[in-house]
């Protein structure tokens, strides 16, 4: 996926455009200028196209006030990891010195600009529009983010100029393998232990690998492309200029991949942090292999697997249906089970059950489960279902009262249709939609 980064000195309304435009209140909007230190970054998904939005403080350039430096140093990184700017300009003020100075460091980027001239919520500041032509840019338009006016227009810009991702694609039967963790876990021993190479910076610091680098090669006659990506931190915890783009990098290593091996440090083993990332995982809809690595460095225990395994699966039970390995990067312990897992979690994701037996499985849940029931006293019906998809596979139930159906029937519903095929280590998606 690409990243579309928001520009632009304070108050210009960046924020309540990065809000319009992911359709959800992540930013905080405020008429004090400046509100916006770090970067938030969203996901935006159209028919015809995806991409991450950032969005960023104001950008100052001539102030030389510690914060303000360190903001238009960030500022300039988000440009420079960027596939498309989002220049915004506030079209009720027109352009000022620091809209010209903005457009000078986004221009010497070389990449795609758009000029948004946002607050243009009536006829009397159209005008502004025309002016905005002046800061050098061909793409311009007028929108108000506060009204939800022009949004369309800009997002078909910005799809316009987002690269060409057919010239990335993958070979037909290529299995994409991303690997993450938080810092320092050992995810590029890892991989040079499992390719057989040194394609990545191996170091105790953690956060050495900055970029996700991608090593082909084959086994068993799969062709595997592995994505190494930097560790993950929790937001309050990115400092430097580099590691909040090592985390936008790292999903999209996410979003590009068929399985996710999510690598344990297996001395500390499951922090709140390896939640979300396996979170994260399933709600992409991805293939998921547990790793607890540095196997090595734990004490010859009896029975310290089975609990290190109770442990993992009682703090991860969301995803107990993926694989879980015990593996050292440095002695090479347990590889040879890993790809072997990765491969039936591949195939796993293609799996289809046929209508006839889902149907048959519906009957009987109807025949001897009791249905939930709301306050009203009204009681759920299935009439019938079928599998929409796979890669993740989809199935689709039709009911008379969608609105009933609760979390703890939906995990249910879930366990019985992993009876019926081998779905180890792959999400399951259940949709009820009411029967017309």
């Amino acid at each position: 996926m690409a990243i579309v980064t928001i520009v632009g000195r304070p108050n210009v309304g960046k924020s309540s455009l990065f809000n319009r435009l992911v359709g959800k209140r992540e930013s905080i909007v405020d008429d004090v200028p400046g509100v916006t230190r770090d970067r938030i970054y969203g996901e935006v998904f159209l028919d015809d196209a995806s991409f991450f939005v950032v969005d960023t403080g104001g950008l100052i350039v001539n102030d030389t006030h510690p914060l303000v430096e360190s903001m238009n140093r960030q500022i300039q990184l988000a440009v420079e990891e960027s596939d498309v700017v989002v220049l915004v300009i506030d079209g009720r003020e027109g352009i000022t010195w620091m809209d010209e100075d903005v457009a000078e460091m986004v221009r010497k980027s070389k990449k795609p600009v758009i000029v948004a001239v946002n607050k243009i919520d009536d006829t009397v500041h159209e005008n502004m529009i025309f002016e905005a032509y002046n800061l050098g840019f061909e793409n311009v338009t007028g929108l108000s983010a506060s009204h939800n006016l022009n949004i369309s227009e800009l997002m078909d810009m910005i799809i316009k100029n987002l690269p060409d991702e057919k010239k990335a694609q993958r070979e037909e039967n290529e299995i994409g393998l991303a690997v993450i963790g938080r810092p320092n876990v050992g995810k590029s021993s890892f991989i040079n232990k499992l390719t057989g190479q040194e394609r990545s910076i191996v170091s105790d610091i953690p956060g050495t690998t900055r970029d996700s680098v991608d090593s082909i090669f084959l086994f068993k006659g799969n062709q595997f492309r592995i994505a190494d990506t930097a560790g993950l931190r929790k937001r309050s915890k990115i400092k430097g200029d580099i590691e909040f783009y090592s985390q936008v990098r790292t999903l999209q290593a996410v979003s590009r991949s068929d399985v996710v091996v999510l690598v344990l440090d297996g001395t500390e083993l499951v922090t709140d942090q390896d939640k979300k990332l396996a979170a994260q995982v399933m709600e992409k809809g991805k293939g998921l292999v547990i790793l607890v690595n540095k196997w090595d460095l734990l004490p010859r225990v009896s029975e310290l697997g089975d609990k290190i395994k109770t442990k993992v699966r009682e703090e991860l039970h969301f995803v107990a249906h993926a694989p879980l390995l015990f593996v050292s990067s440095k002695t090479g312990r347990g590889f040879d089970n890993v790809l072997n897992n990765v491969i039936t979690v591949f195939e796993n994701r293609k799996n289809r059950i046929s209508t006839n037996v889902l149907n048959r499985l519906v009957r009987d849940i109807l025949a001897f489960h009791k249905m939930p029931t709301d306050r009203r006293g009204r009681s759920l019906k299935i009439f019938y279902c079928s599998q929409t998809g796979t890669e993740p596979p989809s199935f689709v139930f039709f009911v008379n009262f969608p609105e009933i159906i609760d979390n703890a029937f939906n995990r249910f519903m879930e366990r019985e249709i992993r009876k019926l095929d081998n779905y180890e280590g792959v999400p399951l998606k259940l949709f009820w939609r009411q029967k017309s």
